[in-house]
């Protein structure tokens, strides 16, 4: 069974104690609060308030369709009553047409309530849809650090899906079904009441039974969306890594692992399945005995002379009638768990509070900022019994040049991410051209600094897409002024499309140092006051990472430059060179100064150097 998570509120927002999802997953077969399951059903409805008018027209059509249903068993007895029995035979040709208007105006108000319930429905998903991706683009980096992308994704697609089923089936279906009911009842009670509570005698058992079946078969709909949403990650951590399993030759494992996360989600449905096979046929013995009893009782009346034969069949017509209702409920009932337990994974998502988000009185700066950063006793961590970053101190004046340097794990990264608000400093602060970068809107602050990244990341797209990501309004001669920048442009052109070459999904048709220097390219167009660079050259060759070199000779005059480097031959020419090791600035100063020191760093450029 899947263990369960739980997420608690803390200062910063939502914190997980689950390490892999840290999204709320109650224990599958938990059994969920009524009133929890009808308030996450009355949210679910709120999202019709925006469509009252489909919504209305929806009702109208189908009231309308259940009248004209009503029509036809009324006219079944006028034609066994006054024309076989009393020889009205005049009246044959107008019943006959009457019941033929009838069914034709039926058809006609079904098919226009069906064509607004589903223009409801796509509108309502469409609703959906837009309301989590964009809650999804607000949440925090840490929120997609601890997660599958299969698994969120599953809940922007999957589960949205599956919540349309309420506006589509559900509502449709209680509408029609509750309309129908009322108008049925009201006909048999008109006819014979005594018979009308006879076929009412079975309703408490169905009612009984519905609760019970609902109860059940919830906990094993969360189990079924929560095994699909892991099956869904699964799959995505596959396909991304299939070069990996090809070159490992994994195939057995990976189709082992698959078949059996599978299996479970078999198991899981068939559990919920197999609960449908008990509840539904019984639901339907029930109904039946109640048309047997009234079957039994009205012939006793039509051979006392109570009743008419045509009166008779009227009411059983009815009948027949008012138990598919009835039947449509339960189906409706069995869909409504598997749509709630959807809404529920959907609404978690909702309600996330991002860690990081803007304050209610974040500034926007009129003009550009001119990228003096400070860091004032700067403490971070990820866990609170291990700290990143302890007291961190450092100055970089607008315009410098500044290589930050250390160990592995020594907090080099984290520093580039709490300046991005990727995460907020626990300690201190850190401020922009004396702005606290809290107090700063967060589109404002993010597009004043521009981050190249150790390992690029390009979207499934063509080559001038991604550099237009710098900035969506650039004309094609900025787009290529750019790429030149970056030493990109001649083999650009060399691809078979040039600009508009599609490069696959994260760029796999270039090699790394292709997909390198087209990011830096896109940073380029962005054109920001600050530019930070995360091991920017470690997996370019020789000759590219020249090239590079002399292109940021270039590109960081009048700009605030971080860069973040391993090699340390790529940090030629900065201003200054900061020592991080274990959490802390060690050293500061220029190359000459920091190898007369013979501490970290000159350790490193030894290690680094020595022949």
């Amino acid at each position: 069974m899947p263990t369960s998570t739980s997420l608690e509120r803390s200062s910063g927002g939502l914190r997980s104690r689950t390490p892999r999802y840290g999204i709320h997953e109650e224990s599958g077969l938990t059994r969920r609060e009524d009133p929890a399951l009808v308030k996450t059903l009355l949210r679910v409805l709120h999202y019709l308030s925006p469509h009252r008018s489909l919504v209305v027209g929806t009702f109208v059509f189908a009231g309308l369709a259940t009248a004209f249903e009503l029509i036809p068993p009324w006219l079944i007895k006028v034609i066994i009553d006054d024309v076989i029995q009393a020889g009205k035979t005049e009246l044959l040709v107008g019943v006959f047409l009457a019941l033929c208007a009838a069914y034709v105006l039926r058809s006609l108000c079904g098919s226009m309530r069906i064509r607004m319930n589903n223009g409801l429905e796509q509108q309502v998903v469409h609703d959906l849809h837009v309301q989590v991706f964009s809650a999804l683009q607000r949440l925090s980096i840490s929120f997609y650090e601890n997660r599958p992308t299969g698994e969120i994704m599953s809940r922007v697609l999957n589960d949205t899906e599956h919540m349309q089923r309420i506006f589509v089936d559900g509502l449709e279906e209680i509408i029609t079904a509750g309309l129908t009911l009322i108008g049925i009842m009201i006909m048999l009670f008109m006819l014979n009441w005594k018979l009308a509570l006879l076929a009412l005698a079975p309703i408490p058992l169905l009612v009984i039974g519905a609760a019970l079946f609902t109860k059940r078969v919830h906990g094993y709909y969360r189990v079924i969306r929560k095994g699909a949403a892991e099956l869904n990650a699964l799959l995505q951590d596959m396909l991304a890594g299939i070069r990996e399993t090809m070159g490992f030759n994994r195939q057995p494992y990976e189709q082992e692992r698959f078949d059996r996360k599978s299996d479970r989600c078999r198991q899981d449905t068939l559990k919920a399945m197999y609960l449908w096979s008990y509840y539904s046929p019984g639901m339907m013995l029930i109904g039946s005995l109640g048309g047997a009893m009234v079957l039994w009782f009205g012939t006793a009346e039509v051979l006392e002379h109570r009743l008419s034969v045509g009166e008779l069949v009227m009411f059983i017509s009815y009948l027949a009638l008012f138990y598919v209702p009835i039947n449509q409920i339960h189906s409706v009932n069995h869909m409504l768990q598997h749509a709630l337990a959807a809404s529920e994974r959907v609404f978690e998502v909702l309600d996330l509070v991002p860690d990081v988000r803007d304050r209610p009185d974040a500034q926007v700066p009129g003009a550009r900022l001119r990228g003096e950063v400070t860091f004032h006793h700067v403490g971070f961590h990820y866990r609170e019994d291990a700290p990143i970053l302890t007291d961190i101190t450092i100055s970089v004046r607008a315009g410098e040049r500044v290589a930050l340097v250390g160990p592995s794990g020594a907090g080099k990264s984290t520093t580039l991410k709490l300046l991005m608000r990727f995460y907020d400093v626990k300690q201190g602060a850190i401020t922009v051209d004396g702005f606290d970068i809290r107090d700063l809107s967060l589109a404002f602050l993010r597009s004043q600094i521009g981050l190249v990244q150790q390992e690029p990341f390009l979207f499934n797209g063509t080559v001038r897409e991604n550099i237009l990501y710098g900035d969506l309004k650039a004309r094609q001669e900025e787009i290529e002024a750019a790429a030149k920048a970056a030493r990109a442009h001649d083999f650009i052109m060399a691809l078979p499309e040039g600009y508009d070459t599609w490069i696959g999904e994260r760029g796999v048709k270039l090699s790394v140092g292709q997909r390198q220097r087209v990011s830096i390219a896109r940073v380029i167009l962005k054109d920001p006051p600050i530019v930070m660079f995360d091991e920017a050259t470690s997996n370019i060759d020789t000759e590219t990472e020249v090239k590079i070199r002399e292109a940021l000779d270039d590109l960081t005059k009048g700009r605030t430059t971080i860069i973040i480097a391993h090699r340390l031959s790529t940090i030629h020419g900065v201003d200054r060179i900061i020592v991080v090791d274990h959490g802390r600035v060690v050293e500061d100063g220029t190359h000459e100064t920091l190898i007369g020191h013979e501490g970290v760093y000159a350790r490193l450029y030894d290690a680094q150097f020595q022949v």
